[in-house]
């Protein structure tokens, strides 16, 4: 009797430990033909009018019926799961062996990394290996309070394959992370759960300046990503990073006058930092943290996490994610699907800007630079696409070495490859050669 209720109890256990399960359906995108261009035929490029390349279009979720039970196929759908965590590990080697042992016959792809300051993964895989994974980590006492994130595979694996290894640095980051105090929670910014940020954000768009004279308190929004990501969507305000990589952020560290955080007082500025899911501004808050950077918020969970809850409010775009999938509607994430008039309004907001002619488009599809030399991830349409050959600008047309414009959806394999020679280069579908996380 006693084994039997100790069975049951783990079985609940599990199941409220278990994420909520994203809707079995996802955005789409349809595609307009040429002629439902807004752009004239005879546009030239650099010009600034809208090009409406394809809409995106909600799909809400089959009802289930009442009553009826969760099964195999829902077990089979893939998903992606991410999660992280500030953690002391003595033996960190020992660690990933562990988790190696686990994920053995498991069908799991992704980034998991593991070193003496924690856990930093990404993966994807059928949802009950991946919900088993992150399960399995959460019974260990240190992890049992971690925020993990769930969301539509959409095309089965979003990972190439599993990289799960002991690294130095959770994050890439100029000089490595071992030396930050990660550990120490007052050293990292507060978080603040989606709602206080939003709240945030709506005091800051009532705040004008002759109340943030009178007050003495000024408010900042710091997108600690990438400028790529930026392109394809970002909070309302937010400014430009003007960085291609994590590793290269140096907000609060440099008298350059595009850097936001340049001559701002540090002891009477709130400064709201945000990321995709929330890693990169933990580990950058304690770098502003050393700087003298008193007044340091975080997005709890990050973008995903805020869409999740309070859907896109003050949001504009989509969301950049480093996996196969690139670019993700807003209702990818949200617990509940919009329709009518929210819906409509969703749609208006999923727009991007061509890196090239700045034009609005709607299809967020990123590309690689064709000149080897360059690579340059950016946001493209269709027809500069065509009219650069796949370069992100007229100088690189003009380079030496390019690579052929891809259709659709491919992507080229990884630069090196092409840049020494060392095999036919093959262009491959984007979920199988995405870039790698910042």
């Amino acid at each position: 009797m006693a084994s039997a209720v100790h069975h049951n109890c783990h079985r609940l256990h599990a199941l409220l430990l278990r994420p909520l399960h994203a809707p079995s359906r996802h955005p789409r995108l349809s595609f307009l033909p040429c002629s439902a261009r807004l752009a004239a035929p005879g546009c030239r490029l650099g010009t600034h009018a809208a090009v409406a390349l394809a809409e995106p279009d909600l799909v809400p979720p089959d009802p289930d019926p009442e009553g009826e039970e969760e099964g195999d196929d829902d077990d089979a759908q893939f998903v992606v799961v991410t999660f992280y965590k500030f953690v002391p590990f003595e033996d960190p080697h020992a660690e990933v062996a562990s988790h190696l042992r686990f994920l053995q016959g498991r069908d799991i792809h992704g980034r998991i990394y593991l070193n003496e300051q924690g856990i930093n993964a990404q993966y994807s895989g059928p949802r009950k290996d991946a919900v088993a994974y992150a399960d399995w980590v959460k019974m260990d006492h240190r992890f049992c309070d971690m925020l993990v994130q769930t969301s539509p595979a959409l095309t089965g694996h979003a990972f190439p394959r599993l990289k799960l290894r002991y690294k130095p640095a959770l994050v890439q980051l100029e000089g490595g992370s071992l030396h930050l105090p990660l550990l120490d929670s007052s050293m990292r910014a507060k978080p603040l759960t989606p709602s206080k940020w939003k709240e945030r954000l709506e005091a800051r768009a009532c705040l004008d300046l002759s109340s943030s004279e009178t007050s003495g308190r000024k408010l900042l929004l710091l997108d600690v990503r990438n400028d790529y990501e930026w392109d394809v969507g970002h909070f309302e305000g937010a400014q430009r990073p003007n960085v291609d990589c994590f590793r290269s952020t140096s907000f609060g560290l440099s008298e350059d006058a595009s850097d936001p955080l340049n001559g701002i007082d540090k002891e009477k500025t709130d400064i709201l930092m945000y990321c995709t899911g929330g890693i990169r501004c933990d580990v950058y808050s304690t770098i502003l943290r050393k700087k003298g950077f008193r007044n340091l918020y975080t997005l709890e969970g990050g973008v995903s996490n805020y869409l999740r809850v309070e859907g896109p409010a003050g949001w504009v775009g989509n969301l950049f994610v480093f996996d196969g999938r690139l670019s993700l509607p807003p209702a990818t994430f949200r617990r509940s699907w919009p329709s009518g008039e929210e819906a409509a309004v969703e749609k208006e907001r999923w727009v991007g800007c061509c890196y090239a002619c700045r034009s609005k488009v709607v299809e967020l599809r990123h590309r690689n630079c064709a000149n080897i030399d360059c690579n340059r991830l950016f946001l493209c349409c269709r027809w500069c696409a065509k009219e650069l050959a796949g370069c992100c600008c007229s100088d690189c047309k003009a380079a030496p070495r390019l690579r052929p414009l891809l259709p659709g959806h491919q992507r080229y394999l990884k630069w090196h490859v092409y840049r020494d020679g060392l095999s036919t280069p093959v262009a491959t579908d984007s979920k199988d050669n995405p870039d790698c996380c910042c």
